[in-house]
């Protein structure tokens, strides 16, 4: 067991898709560099985690510390809805998110979920999701153009564990046209944006586990939730030392 004074071990979830780097065009398990800089900056060691068929409790016993990436929408049946038109899921990414989800809950591990990931927790706890909020909102405003973030004021809590991070207010850089429409009874709303639209989740309970809906991995100049993250895996290496 490594000394509880080492830099936690941050797991960070990631995407299987055909890249191009150097000479290659292949299969690739891939991550934004934003987030693995974000973790370095506050104080963790940053692993990816592809998705694979099996090995969730293992993996779950290796880190100390979860992050849920963002990427493609959840699979609409695992909230028992058929597909939207817009909706591109990715079911194997989806298996082994679901179920490293799973064994973090269940071995204690800090879990901080962001976009899609706060979606993976909402999902899993018994939720369900709005599969295109523009119908909802009438507006484009949390994912304006491709590959295009937009900005929003988010209201958050007071004694939440994301204000007590935070504060009252939070700018969020959001990309997502899906968005939590129902909690199941673990997780509780704590931030919304001026439209309504649920940008922040909590679970109930000592446990950090913790979802936003924009994008912090993009603020370099603001790593506050990361370092949350990285203090309470801190903790739970400590207390299983």
């Amino acid at each position: 067991m490594p000394s509880s004074a080492s830099r936690p071990v941050i797991g960070l979830t990631t995407y299987r898709e055909r890249a191009r780097f150097g000479v290659w065009d292949t299969d690739a398990a891939i991550l934004h560099g934003d987030y693995v800089n974000a973790v370095v900056a506050a104080g963790g060691v940053p692993v990816l985690l592809p998705p694979i068929g099996g090995g969730a409790p293992e993996l779950a016993g290796l880190v100390d510390g979860l992050v849920l990436t963002g990427g493609s929408d959840v699979d609409p049946g695992r909230y028992g809805e058929s597909p939207h038109r817009t909706t591109v899921s990715m079911p194997d990414r989806d298996a082994f998110e679901f179920a490293l989800l799973n064994a973090a809950l269940t071995e204690k591990v800090p879990v901080f979920g962001v976009c899609r990931g706060m979606q993976v927790l909402a999902v899993a706890l018994g939720g369900t999701l709005t599969q295109h909020l523009p119908e909802a909102t009438g507006s484009a405003d949390h994912q304006p153009a491709t590959a295009t973030f937009g900005k929003s004021e988010v209201r958050l809590d007071e004694g939440s564990r994301a204000a007590d991070i935070l504060g009252g207010r939070a700018t969020a850089h959001c990309y997502h046209h899906q968005a939590v429409a129902t909690l199941g009874p673990e997780l509780r709303a704590v931030g919304r944006a001026a439209d309504g639209t649920v940008e922040a989740v909590e679970r109930l309970g000592d446990q950090f586990v913790l979802g936003v809906q924009w994008h912090p991995e993009q603020q370099s100049d603001d790593v506050r939730l990361f370092a949350a993250l990285v203090a309470a895996a801190r903790r739970y290496r400590e207390e299983r030392a």
